[in-house]
């Protein structure tokens, strides 16, 4: 399989470049779902303190501001192995954690339960262990977005670098099995840790070290299907990093396994929100004019509550456009140009999304912005910073309704994916609970 070791230039297109991380093109290799137990790498709180300070969200949702903060305080926050300066340091950092102590290395193999909760409900609980790693066409790992080569390169450069899974993704299967059984009698009893993040909920961690129970869930899951919610970035550097050691020679190893969150959805249905664009370059009232072209534009006046609560109820695709003193409501585009601008090989569900239409109708083909991240920039389900980053920059905001959870897991289920950073998963785990060595 071709790794991204190859000469890939930063504009590849997003679907040859997942076909090639993701492996479309092996052979199914025949294995199930797989979670297999692991010696897992916490932080010791008597060394490091309170575990919400040393603790994050997952790379891609920090602020760089933040980051530069985190990096320039020192101490013991996560933020200094997943976003360093270098892969090196990086390095150095966990290699003197672990030798002071500030990180421990469980004495079995364990599977962990991790469980969100607010303070009415239990929001999330699965499973964190050691996914094995499956080529799409063995259809048990089901990815659904692509991924592109920038992210996968800084990801596998750390990875190599550190020898180890500093994060776990996040994966959502239909179960109502023996494995979510296990899972809830788990976590009645007394966590390993417990705390309350700076996100306002509580996280809680428990461990399964006995064999018997390993096997009963490795058989409920076996003949199962998970789909990526969050990481598509961090699975494909799982894939890419086993390919470069296969072809070297290397035969079966921990690279054969990625650290993973995974959530029985039929339990705990997982949160679905949305990914807003903004674009700094395109102001709003240029965004109306010419959006008005094509869908029919209602002006409303600044209630972002009531403004969000319309296009929530509006027959879809719509969008809210915001930025300037007033917001803009796009409902019933032209069926002509839509029918045109969507014209491609997709399915008639994918073409549908509302994702879909506004990159191919209204991105591409009406306002004519480049897809670049300086061009579109993402809020994750936050309407109201994503209006606020459009007014610092002079330009618009596009507020989205989130996708529904049964087009995401129909259009991964035929084999195809939704566009790019259409969906936000969550709760998205936390990262810095536990840690994967390579060679432990």
């Amino acid at each position: 399989m071709p790794t991204v070791d190859d000469d890939l230039p930063s504009g590849v297109d997003a679907d040859e470049f997942s076909a090639r991380v993701f492996g479309t093109a092996d052979p199914p290799s025949g294995g199930g779902l797989e979670l297999a137990p692991f010696r897992g790498v916490r932080f010791a709180p008597g060394v490091v303190g309170d575990l919400a300070k040393v603790t994050t969200p997952p790379y891609d949702l920090i602020d760089p501001d933040e980051v530069r903060r985190l990096l320039a305080s020192g101490g013991h926050n996560i933020v200094r192995l997943i976003l360093p300066p270098t892969p090196e340091q990086a390095r150095d950092t966990l290699r003197d954690w672990l030798a002071e102590g500030a990180l421990t290395i469980d004495p079995e193999p364990a599977l962990y339960v991790y469980e969100v909760a607010d303070a009415r409900t239990v929001l999330q609980r699965g499973l964190i262990g050691a996914l094995a790693l499956r080529a799409e066409a063995d259809r048990v790992v089901l990815p659904h977005e692509n991924v592109y080569p920038g992210p996968v390169r800084d990801r596998l450069a750390l990875m190599t670098a550190v020898k180890a899974d500093l994060e776990p993704i996040f994966l959502v299967y239909e179960g109502g099995g023996e494995a979510a059984d296990i899972v809830d009698d788990t976590a009645r009893g007394t966590p390993l840790l417990s705390f309350r993040g700076d996100d306002g909920l509580d996280h809680r961690l428990w461990r399964i070290t006995d064999p018997r129970l390993h096997a009963r869930i490795a058989a409920d899951l076996r003949p199962r299907q998970a789909l990526i919610a969050d990481g598509h970035h961090r699975y494909a550097t799982y894939r890419a990093l086993q390919a470069r050691r296969h072809a070297a020679g290397d035969g079966p190893g921990p690279w054969d396994h990625g650290l993973a969150l995974l959530v029985d959805s039929t339990r705990y249905p997982p949160h679905l929100g949305a990914i807003h664009r903004v674009l700094p370059t395109v102001p709003p009232s240029t965004a109306v004019a010419h959006a008005a072209r094509v869908f029919r534009v209602t002006d409303l006046p600044y209630d972002l509550d009531k403004a969000v609560a319309l296009l929530a109820d509006a027959p879809r695709p719509a969008y809210l456009l915001g930025g300037g003193d007033r917001l803009h409501l796009l409902t019933e585009p032209d069926p002509r140009r839509l029918d045109r601008a969507m014209a491609c090989d997709h399915s008639p569900r994918r073409r549908r999304l509302d994702t879909a239409v506004l990159d191919r109708l209204l991105i591409e083909d009406v306002w004519h912005v480049p897809e670049d991240d300086r061009s579109i920039e993402i809020v994750h389900d936050d309407p109201a910073a994503a209006i606020d980053r459009a007014r610092r920059t002079g330009g618009t905001a596009v507020i989205l309704n989130p996708l529904r959870v049964e087009d995401v897991l129909a259009v991964a289920g035929e084999g195809e994916r939704v566009p790019r950073k259409s969906t936000s998963f969550g709760p998205k785990p936390r990262t810095g609970l536990v840690l994967r060595l390579h060679t432990t």
